[in-house]
């Protein structure tokens, strides 16, 4: 990780006008400090640690301060706001919702069944159920327990989760368990031995081993056997869709192989689509790349581009196995308002072919950078609007992450808001509905941060 540290203090910048951009103040304004000390005096946070930008409104692709500036959004929030910030039709829709019914826990409502069979229609056909909840790890914590009462029906024993080195799922225990950050994993005292991990399929490990995806998960079973795994003692595979910091998918043909594997063995394949999911990458799913049809799949963030919702979506069968857990929020009235004007949305401005349309528009852009920086732009990898470009040590392919947060500051300054990834790679995803020319006018003024940043090296 960088060691990179956001300047707090004010620092001149030169002032930008666009349709787009404004940077009127020095940098950070004066008084995002005061705010971002009040809460972490106030707030067991991360809150220092933030790009130094008070968020006062967001509307569309923009963010603004309250002293005047507007940046261009590159990040939807960590990819929630994939239908764009304070959409109209979801604020007009909330605040009508607002007036009526502000909780309702698990009770019947008629928003909660106009959503649930909006959201069952609008995604695969083999998806025929779905629980609400309000966070991400809650939809994993309940993928995993379907998983084990759906494995224990078929054999007592039948509880291994099998997920894989670097992919995330969480911060609550279970979810944390079943993802493969093994260092943040210290606090928990002890380590279920039902859930075990293998590593990622990189593509670079693919190019090294020359072997195909397919023979590396065959080598993949081998090594699970290795570790103590009874191989028909496997409830499920949990596979984060891909590695948001690299936008790093699996082989194709890894997953076909894993999921013709584990159809013959009646084992579970979860995908989770917490980060990837709805129009991220140009299609509604990004596990609808390596062309499987898996039995669960988590959801949340962009579920609702607004208000806090997730869900577990699956084969009816599975998804019954405990229909009593329930979450005091889950299904909140004003989040299936949210929810259901997402969907809207998306229909309306067909967000998802949007997403895959402005793809092309990223990948002219970055060829661009790739000619003009040759040596410190390395790996490039995307599909729809997400994107992860590794920037890289001069004559090496070593991840360079301070010149890459030093990239996203001088960004910032110039009016564009990024994710702050700290390992060296830019992680592109700006709402789906970006004008085009704003697209193009924030990757421009990034390439204008590079240059200047390397002429100054």
């Amino acid at each position: 990780m960088s060691e990179f540290k956001f300047r707090l203090d004010p620092v001149s910048v030169p002032k930008v006008e666009t349709k787009h951009r404004r940077i009127v103040t020095a940098m950070p304004a004066p008084g995002t400090r005061e705010v971002m000390e009040s809460i972490g005096r106030y707030e067991s946070s991360n809150a220092m640690d933030q790009l130094p930008v008070v968020w006062e409104e967001a509307h569309g692709h923009q963010i603004f301060d309250p002293w005047g500036n507007a940046w261009i959004d590159f990040t939807s929030t960590i990819f929630v706001t994939n239908s764009g910030h304070a959409h109209p039709h979801a604020v007009a829709r909330l605040k009508a919702a607002m007036d009526k019914l502000c909780h309702s826990y698990s009770y019947p409502t008629r928003i909660r069944a106009e959503y649930l069979a909006r959201l069952v229609a609008f995604t695969p056909a083999y998806l025929t159920k779905a629980s609400l909840f309000s966070t991400g790890t809650e939809a994993s914590e309940r993928a995993i327990k379907l998983a084990r009462h759906y494995g224990m029906t078929k054999e007592p024993r039948r509880k291994v989760i099998v997920g894989w080195d670097g992919n995330f799922h969480g911060k609550t225990m279970g979810a944390q368990m079943a993802g493969g950050y093994h260092a943040q994993k210290d606090w928990i005292g002890y380590h279920d031995p039902y859930m075990v991990h293998l590593p990622f399929p990189y593509p670079w490990v693919l190019e090294e081993t020359g072997k195909s995806g397919a023979e590396l998960f065959q080598d993949h079973l081998k090594l699970l056997q290795e570790k103590g795994v009874e191989l028909n003692g496997i409830a499920a595979f949990l596979a984060e869709s891909f590695q948001g910091w690299g936008a790093l998918f699996y082989p194709k043909d890894y997953i076909q192989a894993l999921r013709e594997w584990s159809r013959q063995q009646d084992s579970l394949l979860i995908f989770d689509e917490i980060q990837a999911g709805f129009g991220r990458t140009g299609k509604l799913f990004a596990y609808e790349y390596y062309d499987v049809e898996p039995d669960l799949v988590t959801c949340g963030k962009g579920i609702s581009g607004t208000i806090a919702l997730s869900a577990v979506l699956g084969r009816g069968e599975i998804i019954d196995l405990d229909p009593a857990y329930t979450s005091t929020h889950g299904g909140h009235p004003l989040a299936c308002t949210a929810g259901l004007a997402n969907i809207e949305i998306f229909e309306s401005e067909n967000l998802v072919a949007e997403s895959k349309r402005k793809e092309t528009l990223v990948a002219a852009e970055i060829e661009r950078w790739k000619a003009r920086f040759p040596d410190r732009i390395g790996r490039v990898y995307g599909n729809g609007l997400l994107w992860g470009i590794f920037l890289v040590k001069p004559g090496t392919d070593e991840l360079d992450p301070y010149f890459c947060a030093s990239v996203v500051e001088r960004s910032l300054h110039k009016g564009v808001f990024n994710i702050h990834t700290g390992r060296g790679t830019i992680k592109l995803g700006p709402p789906l509905n970006i004008p085009d020319d704003a697209l193009v006018e924030g990757l421009r003024a990034m390439e204008e941060a590079i240059a200047e940043l390397v002429s100054e090296a």
